[in-house]
């Protein structure tokens, strides 16, 4: 069987577009391996500092007042949790403030006002208010109550997070130091072990909170507000410009502008604020798409003004490979298109382009996945949890970040494109659960998961919540890259020399086949519900 490109497509000279792709193609591979080498880094750095404990300069003799706000959107009954959980918090209430800054449309607003009235009656300052028009959504809501708070320190908790009691005394302290900004707590999962999603998000997470986080902090780069569970000295917001909207991270917005202007920021792994992980696989993929391209559209704003500022050139670098690191994405997506035309035209990155030259390909790849396992073991060995256990899930992590691939390269188009979108809200659900609460350690340490086999399990009772704004198309060219690796599979086989990518496309296939299923899944089932919900009952 002849499987050259010129037998398969007449007229097409191999010669003409070996070189051509052969440069794409390694050129993506260096990329990858690029960061992957980054990421490496980042595992050196957070070994080398992790025991660099950050430590309060002094204590407050008086504690100073602090506004929480809540910023919420029809969030219906956990609203009422987040609610309840801060009016809980074990601070003064005459140094309290607490403002649920609500842009429902629905029947939460409702709720959110009970809870309000009902704790404002038990002698605590709290206000609940309401925008008509949601410009700027969450940081238009966090604007409009920063004009009205009170508290020299502001305090944020996304609807889905629970706060433990002690939360603000002990992150208070930190702000004996006049400069630091802001500090930022470790997030935990009450649903970790719900499913596999919400394992695999789990361990991302930790590994941008344990290893990531704190090897930035700790080694004197800059890191970003989460956009929730931290404290912001007011003066640091006002002082930076305020939160601004023209982004869809404004928390990572702010943060670098903030730093710009002075401001420290401190990281503490060892406080965890838990919360709901997204336990829907569309939930996830628009909560992606937003981090994705809000941060590409934050590296187009400022890192020029970051390069052009007098910062050293290590928090520059830092800088860098942090905002462009969604890029990834999209390197991986186009590295898959080109798998395909690239056997055909026998890459020729040495000698005839035979065993070598996918050999020098593969070993590329590899820098970069290998990478990831290292990084994501280093923060489950961190949590005390087994080598081993963490070993077995990375071809779930591997196959997730494949397979989500394709939805974040979209959005890191749309941010180079220019393109704008509205701020999605990732939908809540309201789900309790144990697998990451548990005591909390001692300064220095990084909390160990006190269950790791607890939690609730199965999610079929779950009623989905639709999210228009993402696009079924999508999933559906998710489909269509699961077939094409198939494809590509097939051709490896033939091939003798690209056997050795087998694996890399076998999982290809798997990550993209899962996520694209499991989202038309989730999309059929959400249509399903909304019909039901909307047809009259027979009487």
């Amino acid at each position: 069987m002849d499987l050259t490109i010129a037998a398969i497509v007449p007229g097409i000279n191999p010669e003409s577009l070996r070189w051509p792709l052969t440069l794409a193609y390694i050129g993506l591979l260096g990329l990858i391996a690029l960061y992957g080498v980054h990421r490496y880094w980042l595992v050196y750095l957070y070994a080398k500092h992790r025991r660099c404990n950050t430590r309060p300069a002094r204590r407050f003799s008086q504690l100073p007042r602090i506004t929480v706000q809540l910023p919420m959107f029809n969030e219906g009954l956990i609203g009422q949790r987040v609610i309840d959980a801060v009016c809980n918090l074990d601070y003064p209430a005459e140094q309290l403030e607490i403002q649920v800054l609500d842009d429902s449309t629905d029947y939460s607003a409702g709720i959110a006002k009970e809870r309000v009235a009902h704790w404002s009656n038990h002698g605590l300052d709290i206000h609940y208010m309401h925008r008509r028009d949601r410009t700027g959504y969450k940081a238009g809501a966090l604007n409009a109550g920063l004009d009205q708070a009170t508290g020299q320190l502001i305090s944020i908790f996304d609807a889905d997070f629970l706060p433990p009691p002690n939360f603000l005394r002990r992150v208070v302290h930190y702000f004996t130091d006049g400069r630091v900004g802001m500090v930022q707590a470790r997030w935990s999962h009450l649903n970790r072990q719900d499913s596999l999603l919400t394992r695999g998000q789990a361990i991302f997470l930790d590994g941008h909170f344990v290893v990531e986080h704190t090897a930035r902090n700790r080694s004197g780069a800059w890191i970003n507000f989460n956009g929730t569970a931290g404290i912001w000295r007011r003066s640091a917001i006002e002082s930076a410009g305020g939160w601004q909207h023209d982004t869809l991270t404004e928390d990572v917005d702010l943060s670098y502008r903030a730093q710009l202007k002075g401001w420290n920021f401190v990281f503490l792994p060892w406080l965890t604020c838990p919360a709901e992980l997204p336990p829907e696989i569309n939930a996830f993929k628009s909560q992606q798409h937003r981090w994705t391209k809000g941060s590409i559209q934050t590296a187009i704003k400022l890192l020029p003004l970051l390069i052009r500022s007098e910062v050293s050139w290590r928090v520059k670098v830092e800088a860098f490979f942090h905002l462009t690191s969604p890029l990834v994405y999209l390197y991986i997506t186009l590295l898959a298109l080109l798998f395909y035309p690239a056997v055909f035209v026998n890459l020729q990155v040495v000698g005839d382009g035979t065993w070598l030259g996918v050999l020098v390909g593969m070993g590329l790849f590899g820098v970069g996945s290998v990478s990831a396992v290292v990084f994501y073991l280093a923060s489950q060995r961190a949590q005390g949890r087994g080598v081993w256990s963490t070993l077995a899930q990375v071809p779930l992590l591997m196959a997730i970040g494949i397979g989500i691939a394709l939805n974040n390269a979209v959005a890191c188009l749309e941010a180079l494109l220019g393109h704008e979108s509205p701020f999605v809200r990732t939908p809540k659900y309201n789900r309790i659960a144990t697998s990451d609460e548990g005591r909390q350690p001692a300064a220095g340490d990084i909390e160990p998961d006190p269950n790791p086999g607890s939690g609730v399990h199965g999610w079929s009772a779950i009623q989905i919540v639709p999210i228009p704004s993402l696009r079924r198309s999508i999933s559906v060219l998710e489909l269509a890259m699961g077939l094409y690796m198939l494809e590509c599979v097939r051709l490896s086989i033939q091939v003798k020399p690209t056997l050795v990518s087998l694996p890399f496309l076998c999982l290809f296939a798997f990550g993209y086949f899962y996520i694209g299923c499991t989202s038309l899944w989730a999309h059929l089932k959400a249509c399903l519900s909304h019909r039901q919900l909307s047809t009259p009952q027979a009487l």
